[in-house]
């Protein structure tokens, strides 16, 4: 079957969450309605969450029906080898007003043997810092299975967990197995593995609004964690008008575009490109037609946009499947 390509925006799947705020509308224009939205999921096929297209042509199709019927076209030809018609990745903005729980996630093997599922291997741009705020990555040290359970029922499980000062700008990579929690007065754009299994290993003895603490997943968690020290924080170079490798691992190859002007882009039909605009405007000219976006917008470039432009000033997120 053959369909119109052309750049995909998507309607906003939003989420409140117990730790959520109100900065995805107050920094990312996102129309939220409560005070606790934590997360706007803007591409994802996740069941019972799948993106509706909220532009052009194809406004109100699926992302899975696009797939299903144009597979080629929308994922590009070796995406589509190697996942069949599942879209593999899942991309969010989240708003953390509060601490998120200490977590993990589990590997492809775990993931599949237990859940049917990929694993989670995800990264984090902070698009946004409140003074002071940080994020837990990892163990300090080397740890033990038996060092983390004595921490845990003792609730002193922070103290022997890395705490980060987050900034900005600043990307961190958590492969699976990695405990972490994102911290209070951040926003972040994460780029993941399409799975939504997490382990919940400690939530601050919080309760919801009817009083009730969240499930924790202690037992499950225990062959899923990678008990070894870790460094997450990447470095990437800000080259101007060029795409500079931030994260490149099996799951995904992710760049940071500074944009500052026109640039011409070419693509071999391999693979979707996905863009996130971490800051400032820009537009996509393409077939004639101009598409403008802005700080806070996700765009979906089905594997058959072969050759467009890309103009404004902006920073990017520059997303697809080596």
């Amino acid at each position: 079957m053959s369909i119109k390509i052309y750049p995909l925006q998507f309607e906003p799947i939003l989420k409140d969450r117990i730790w959520g705020g109100e900065k995805l509308k107050t920094v990312l224009n996102k129309p939220i309605v409560s005070e606790i939205t934590g997360e706007s999921w803007e591409l994802s096929t996740v069941e019972g969450d799948v993106s509706v297209v909220a532009n052009g042509e194809l406004k109100g199709k699926s992302l899975t029906d696009l797939i299903d019927n144009s597979p080629n076209e929308i994922l590009g030809t070796r995406v589509y080898e190697r996942f069949g018609n599942q879209f593999p990745l899942l991309f969010k903005y989240l708003d953390a007003r509060e601490d998120l729980s200490i977590q993990v996630h589990p590997n492809d093997k775990l993931a599949k043997e237990r859940h049917n599922s990929f694993g989670k291997t995800e990264m984090w741009y902070v698009m946004q810092a409140d003074a002071d705020a940080r994020i837990i990555v990892g163990f300090k040290e080397d740890s033990s299975k038996e060092e983390y359970l004595e921490n845990l029922n003792n609730k002193t499980l922070v103290s022997i967990l890395d705490d980060v000062k987050a900034k900005p700008g600043d990307v961190f990579f958590l492969e699976t197995g990695t405990v972490h929690a994102i911290g209070a007065g951040l926003v972040v754009a994460e780029i993941q593995q399409t799975s939504d299994i997490t382990y919940r290993l400690y939530d601050f003895d919080r309760v919801d609004a009817q009083g009730n603490k969240r499930e924790l997943h202690v037992d499950l968690a225990l062959d899923a964690i990678n008990y070894k020290k870790v460094d997450t924080h990447k470095k990437y170079e800000t080259t101007p008008n060029q795409s500079n490798v931030v994260v490149d691992c099996p799951y995904f190859t992710t760049n940071f575009l500074p944009l500052d002007g026109t640039i011409e882009v070419s693509k071999s039909g391999e693979t979707f490109t996905v863009y996130m605009c971490i800051e400032g405007l820009f537009e996509i000219r393409f077939e004639n037609v101009i598409y403008k976006y802005k700080k806070g917008d996700t765009v979906l470039l089905p594997a058959d946009m072969r050759s467009y432009a890309l103009a404004g000033s902006a920073s990017i997120l520059e997303i697809y499947i080596s």
